[in-house]
């Protein structure tokens, strides 16, 4: 019974994270992507500038809207990435202490919340930080889904999960 749970929570915040792809995509706020906002959507995904993933990053992380990144709300995004769900053994406290190793590093002020400027420019100064990012957001699997209507199969390149588990590791132990 605890494993049914267990998949129905990662379930309910997958579709969390699905949502708030979708809602920092809808740029009008009308409830659809437009042809517009698809294509600026993939331009920003595939040949953005840093500061202007980094800013994207920033929205998605930012969940209630209010201008800062609390620790919660990063560690909600964890639980749903890919590079989580594929490997059981990252258990909730290894990623509550990634999120933790990154306030450590970036939260300049020790607030426990993130600005856009702090995130930006931790993101910036930590290039271990910078690739984890770069390889956790990877949304390939989201766009499907937006233009699906389905899940994708959890299997993922080899390569891609090699880079990840690389980036992961780096990050860990720098």
């Amino acid at each position: 019974m605890g494993g049914y749970s267990s998949s129905l929570d990662d379930i309910l915040e997958e579709d969390i994270y699905v949502d708030q792809v979708f809602f920092t995509f809808d740029m009008d706020g009308d409830g659809y992507i437009d042809f517009v906002e698809y294509i600026a959507a993939i331009s920003l995904l595939l040949k953005g500038e840093v500061n202007q993933k980094l800013k994207w990053y920033f929205k998605l992380f930012d969940q209630d809207g209010n201008g800062k990144i609390d620790k919660d709300e990063m560690e909600t995004i964890f639980k749903v990435q890919r590079i989580f769900l594929e490997r059981p053994q990252i258990t909730a406290l290894i990623k509550r202490e990634i999120v933790n190793l990154i306030y450590e590093r970036v939260d300049v002020h020790g607030e426990g919340e993130l600005t856009l400027e702090e995130f930006i420019s931790g993101a910036k100064e930590h290039d271990d930080i910078m690739e984890m990012l770069g390889k956790m957001m990877d949304l390939t699997h989201v766009l499907q889904i937006i233009i699906n209507g389905q899940k994708r199969t959890s299997s993922g390149s080899g390569q891609l999960k090699g880079e990840t588990d690389a980036a992961w590791t780096k990050f860990i132990t720098s």
